[in-house]
């Protein structure tokens, strides 16, 4: 048993079965006993590692990549270098040391970090403390000004609901008990009318995931974008429309039962890019696999160079990072990346309308 798992209990007890959104939400957040309240889950000793902390050269591309958008939209004099779950503050760090030889960009950019953990918050004031970065909790809480942002593993490790298709209805993946262990089950059949359009595009018994967090963020970014001006890269695994069961739970770079150790393992799901896109209130780029993406941003180059100062051990381990972030049986074609920006403007270098 986790702490956590006897608050799990008694809700449940006390208010039937709850949907998965509820249990993600709970095991990642609960102030005492989430899985982000309580731990570094990155690298060798955390449960999973991200891109960042895999090289510097996915960084620093993404970084210049912002400066040119910051660029193309005519170099506002003073704008919001923001990032969606920063994690160690590796991403940001990367960014803004590939950037300091761009003219007027650290002059004009306002670092702010979206955070909810208050373990990671520490993690990142010891790597970014000399820029002086503002924290927010919500995205909403992003400054009304010129944005230019990236979300890496972000929108993956917000809540979802699964619904199953039944005849002209849905049942929803619920988490309840079964004596003390916790177990899915499924509610009775029902219409749901978020799920009206799915009918057309499913069978009966397919499985579908929905968001219900993921809309407003996306609308609160593009708003900001739109009215504003500024650019947003969204990287994530997923794909462009949902269908079927992607809930995973990591513990140790391992996939366990997610109803397992509640509280103590990460839990997500995949991205439905075209949730995303249909969300956005300003212009978007096509869906991108993130090996072409970073090809396009020049990482080959980038690791070549990289690759004349190092021999032995740290020369494979360069060239293996170079393999992971781009190669299609890595990350290069599970990771997609979908860009924001003003209509009118150019898109973000890499992508494409």
């Amino acid at each position: 048993m986790t702490p956590l798992y006897p608050i799990l209990a008694a809700q449940i007890a006390r208010t039937g079965p709850m949907t998965i959104a509820d249990y993600m939400a709970l095991c990642l957040l609960h102030p005492e006993h989430g899985y982000y309240s309580t731990r570094d889950p990155l690298g060798a000793a955390g449960d999973f590692t991200t891109s960042p902390e895999i090289s510097q050269m996915f960084g620093e591309l993404i970084g210049l990549c912002l400066a040119q958008s910051w660029m193309d939209a005519g170099a506002p004099g003073s704008f919001v270098l923001a990032e969606l779950g920063p994690g160690r503050g590796t991403l940001m760090a990367d960014i803004l040391r590939a950037t300091r030889a761009v003219p007027g960009f650290h002059a004009a950019a306002r670092v702010h970090l979206v955070e909810a953990s208050a373990h990671l918050k520490q993690a990142q004031a010891e790597t970014l403390g000399a820029f002086d970065p503002t924290w927010h909790d919500a995205v909403a809480d992003l400054p009304e000004a010129p944005l230019f942002l990236i979300a890496n593993e972000f929108l993956d490790a917000l809540p979802i609901r699964q619904f199953l298709r039944s005849g002209d209805g849905w049942r929803e993946k619920v988490v309840g008990l079964d004596g003390e262990r916790l177990t899915f089950g499924l509610s009775d059949a029902a219409p749901y009318p978020l799920l009206a359009d799915r009918l057309e595009t499913t069978q009966d018994g397919d499985l579908i995931e929905l968001c219900p967090q993921l809309p407003g963020v996306i609308e609160v970014l593009s708003n900001r974008i739109e009215t504003h001006g500024g650019a947003a890269l969204i990287i994530d695994y997923g794909d462009w429309h949902s269908l079927g069961d992607t809930f995973q739970a990591l513990q140790n770079h391992q996939k366990v039962d997610p109803l397992a150790a509640p509280g103590q393992a990460d839990l997500t799901a995949h991205v439905d890019f075209e949730a995303v896109a249909r969300a956005a209130r300003c212009a978007h780029t096509r869906l991108t696999q993130q090996g072409v993406f970073l090809e396009r941003l020049g990482i080959t180059p980038r690791a070549q160079t990289l690759a004349n100062g190092l021999t032995g051990a740290a020369l494979k381990s360069h060239i293996a990072a170079h393999r992971r972030l781009t190669h299609p049986d890595e990350m290069g074609t599970l990771f997609k990346v979908l860009g924001l920006y003003q209509g009118g403007r150019t898109p973000p270098p890499g992508l494409e309308t």
